[in-house]
């Protein structure tokens, strides 16, 4: 007695979904195809090289959809939708891919037929405690653009000290180049990089190397060219929400059901389908969502579903730095893993630059800020925010620092710099170590630019390939942007911005990969830096085991890492002549050379019965540095101006 076929179920909520043979409803294999139209009366699935057209039928049981069943379909097949009898065609709103970009055909995809390897090596996901992310666009990565290139440069990444990547925006865009941030099939990878299964090898070799993968994703508004979602239904957005990119998306008015299962089911389809360690979501306060369950909230736990007993993270940028976002669906949050945080990155550009202007017009970049921010996260958690004349921020008490991700450079901030100028060029070599020392040892998760770990000498500028009717468009409004700055509103540097429509601008943003070798002081420094905060337990526990700072002087201060046991072990917990012995000194000089004397402070005072020796210093030869002194000296501290020094106690031996 042979066992009946299995039956075939659905797993996305529209698009076209092949059935395998010796399934039911189709024993011979075929596809299923799904469409939400609700104001159209017929769809029909146009398919390249067959006589006719075939018709969907509408559901019965699911208003505004229509589905069919297409037992020649197979993967490879290009099609096409028409609405109505109308002659436009239109590509499948759940495309998974489009091979020749957003206004042409769809193509049937087989997801299961690649042959993934990282079960076979158990990858078990991602967690937060230790993770040092980089993000990376595939566009300019490498000189070739390709998932197929960056899969073979995963090795450096992984020699550098990196654990996790965080990859721009893939979903597909119109042009032959730009950010991501534009897309409007969220389902298909972008075209120009490659095929879905070439994404997919570079996963799978990523986790192979043992490197974790999150996609930036964009679900606050769609791009304006290529976006078909409106011939299906109006109802995919809203006009009830300001948005800076255009209409807000539609989570919570009329026919916002599908429009929700949509963009949930996105967000399950990357790390169901490309095995990916979670996602990073774009600008989050620009998500507008009224119901009583928050849509967030239900991309958050599509991911955890979809990744099954994998470990995934949610990172969110928001603006506003609202921690709500962090609490966990029991109490009333969406549960995300850690938020961006824009106070450090302002800080640390104000001290390394002195520039205060538009959205930096409230940092100084003193000690005071940074010491703040090692403990506490955000600076403005309330407080009245006078660039936007109004509170800013939320209280981040309880909230452990790994629960921020902290940088000196991302895509928006070098860009932002209206030229494209990345840090190291607009500040001394000396105070840009001290910093980057700072990031990287810091107690928060620090996420690395492309190409910062080597000082690239290749710019960031915002880019986008737009047709001839949008083009103009975007550039005044980029120049419009950039001109908050003073600094840039200037006749002559408006006249020097680079063109986003311009593929030279592009073709500039390229990793020239081979400056990691010419720039060997730069990559040591990040490489050394990433090892001492993998290899040094007390650096690894991220400030768990106690964190407290000071400051020293007008442009200097310090941050004391508590061994393990930490600070408040001294009750009987732990025997005082052991207490401290794993304790870190990060000390900071941004300003002239400081002599502290005397220096009373108490944390700089070393364990009972141990002197402080330098375990590590930004100003060593080997990074460009001038070398370093003794600091803690008979006669006073003296720091090394603009530098960065890590102190540990000495052993009994030393002593």
């Amino acid at each position: 007695m042979t066992s009946p076929a299995p039956i075939w179920k659905r797993r996305l909520p529209i698009g076209v979904e092949l059935i395998p043979p010796r399934t039911l409803p189709l024993t011979e294999g075929g596809a299923h195809i799904r469409v939400w139209a609700p104001r159209r009366t017929t769809v029909e699935m146009v398919i390249e090289g067959a006589p006719r057209p075939i018709r969907l039928e509408p559901e019965q049981s699911a208003r505004g959809y229509f589905s069919g069943l297409v037992p020649s379909l197979r993967a490879g097949t290009r099609y096409r939708l028409r609405l109505d009898n109308e002659p436009t065609l239109y590509p499948d709103p759940a495309s998974r891919f489009q091979p020749e970009g957003p206004h042409g055909p769809s193509e049937v995809v087989d997801p299961y037929s690649y042959p993934w390897s990282d079960a076979d090596r158990a990858w078990r996901g991602a967690e937060l405690r230790g993770q040092v992310f980089y993000e990376l666009h595939i566009g300019t990565f490498t000189p070739e653009g390709t998932w197929q290139a960056a899969t073979e440069r995963l090795g450096d990444l992984v020699d550098l000290g990196v654990t996790a990547l965080e990859v721009l925006p893939v979903a597909e865009f119109p042009g032959r180049f730009g950010w991501g941030y534009d897309g409007v099939d969220l389902y298909a990878p972008y075209h120009l990089y490659g095929t879905p299964d070439d994404m997919r090898r570079f996963v799978d070799r990523a986790h192979g190397l043992g490197l974790a993968v999150l996609l930036d994703v964009v679900y606050n508004h769609l791009g304006p060219d290529g976006n078909y979602l409106g011939a299906f239904s109006p109802s995919y957005t809203t006009s009830r929400y300001a948005n800076e990119w255009g209409d807000a998306l539609n989570f919570d008015g009329p026919d916002a059901g599908p429009v929700r299962e949509f963009f949930v089911a996105n967000a399950g389809y990357w790390v169901e389908e490309f095995h990916l360690d979670g996602l990073r979501l774009d600008a989050t306060q620009s998500i507008h969502d009224a119901s009583p369950e928050h849509v967030l909230q239900a991309i958050t736990r599509r991911v955890r579903q979809a990744a099954g007993e994998r470990r995934t993270l949610v990172i969110g940028e928001n603006e506003p730095q609202d921690v709500r976002l962090l609490k966990p669906p029991e109490a009333g949050g969406p549960g995300l893993e850690a938020l961006w945080n824009d106070d450090f990155h302002h800080s640390a550009r104000v001290a390394a630059t002195g520039l205060i202007e538009a959205y930096y017009t409230d940092y100084r970049g003193r000690p005071q800020e940074f010491v703040s921010i090692a403990k506490r996260g955000y600076l403005f958690q309330g407080q009245r925010y006078q660039w936007q004349k109004k509170g800013r921020g939320t209280p981040t008490y309880g909230i452990a620092p790994l629960h921020f991700v902290h940088y000196l450079q991302n895509h928006d901030q070098v860009a932002n710099t209206g030229t494209g100028e990345r840090l190291h060029t607009i500040t001394s070599p000396a105070r840009h170590r001290a910093l980057t020392a700072l990031l990287l040892l810091g107690p928060h998760t620090p996420l690395l630019f492309q190409g910062q770990e080597f000082s690239a000498s290749s710019p960031w500028s915002y880019f986008a390939d737009h047709n001839s009717e949008l083009a103009p468009l975007v550039k005044k409004g980029r120049g419009e942007f950039v001109a908050q700055f003073p600094s840039v509103a200037t006749p002559e540097v408006q006249e020097r911005l680079p063109a986003p429509e311009d593929q030279a601008v592009f073709e500039r943003c390229k990793l020239d990969l081979g400056e990691r070798e010419r720039h060997a002081a730069a990559y040591a420094l990040h490489k050394d830096l990433l090892r001492l905060r993998r290899e040094d337990p007390t650096f690894a526990a991220q400030g768990a085991w106690g964190l407290d700072g000071a400051v020293l002087g007008e442009a200097a201060f310090v941050l004391r890492f508590f061994g393990e046991g930490g600070a408040g072990d001294a009750g009987g917990h732990q025997p005082l002549e052991t207490m401290g012995r794993g304790d870190r000194l990060l000390i900071l000089n941004l300003g002239p050379c400081l002599h502290l004397w005397p220096a009373p402070e108490p944390l700089l005072a070393p364990p009972t019965g141990r002197r402080w020796r330098p375990l590590w210093s930004s100003e060593h030869p080997r990074y460009g540095g001038r070398g370093t002194p003794q600091p803690d000296t008979d006669e006073g501290w003296r720091l090394p101006a603009e530098s960065a020094l890590v102190l540990c106690p000495d052993s009994e031996e030393e002593a």
